[in-house]
């Protein structure tokens, strides 16, 4: 999953990024609310917005991406336990909110809600077919048998079982897998398949010549 975040505190947002990273997730930063309209755009599966951001506060960003018709789900952090803050949050259009200090597990557990919503599921094991997966304890089966996984493994069927029916390109998936501070390379996304293919099948993951791959049930 790609996570775009928000948020000012360098400290906090450093370690949102690096927690995110160990659950498998690919976190891009910025401090400020302005510098997110255009970036929100760019496929991310979801934003988690600090309410509290200088010059355009984060209220105000939700506001202006649900107006400019981005539909991606909004988290937004707040440092207020109190309700007014969350109600004017979720009036805005944002889809949730986690109150700080930030715990990573919570964190994490309400990004995976939100994007399993998203893509219209709401059970963390998910069934397409001969393949299932659980979310939240990176498991898979197939044919009901659990089928061993590394975690980058685990997270691109993920995404091609979240995106059933729609063609991925190899750009998106990179994208979704890999940090812009990262290296990136094509040729380890055509590896990577090829790993999964001999695990759950060929038949399960096609190419689309000159677009990329789709997940077939």
């Amino acid at each position: 999953m790609r996570i775009l975040l928000v948020e000012d505190e360098a400290a906090l947002a450093e370690r949102v990024v690096a927690n995110l990273a160990r659950h498998g997730m690919t976190c891009e930063w910025l401090a400020q609310g302005e510098d997110a309209l255009d970036f929100a755009s760019d496929g991310f599966t979801v934003l988690v917005v600090d309410v509290g951001l200088p010059g355009m506060s984060g209220i105000e960003l939700v506001r202006a991406l649900r107006a400019k018709g981005i539909a991606t789900p909004i988290l937004i952090l707040t440092a207020r336990s109190g309700w007014e803050e969350k109600v004017e949050g979720l009036n805005a259009g944002a889809d949730d909110f986690i109150v700080k200090p930030v715990r990573t597990e919570e964190l994490v557990a309400r990004i995976h809600a939100l994007a399993r919503r998203a893509a219209g599921h709401s059970a963390t094991r998910i069934t397409a077919g001969r393949i299932a997966i659980d979310t939240a304890s990176g498991e898979a089966w197939l044919d009901d048998r659990p089928v061993p996984l590394t975690a980058r493994e685990f997270h691109l069927l993920q995404l091609l079982v979240y995106n059933a029916g729609r063609t991925l390109t190899r750009q998106s998936i990179i994208d979704s897998l890999y940090p812009l501070s990262e290296e990136r390379d094509e040729n380890a996304i055509e590896v990577l398949v090829g790993r999964l293919r001999r695990k759950i099948g060929r038949e399960h993951v096609v190419t689309v010549r000159g677009l990329g791959y789709r997940f077939a049930a």
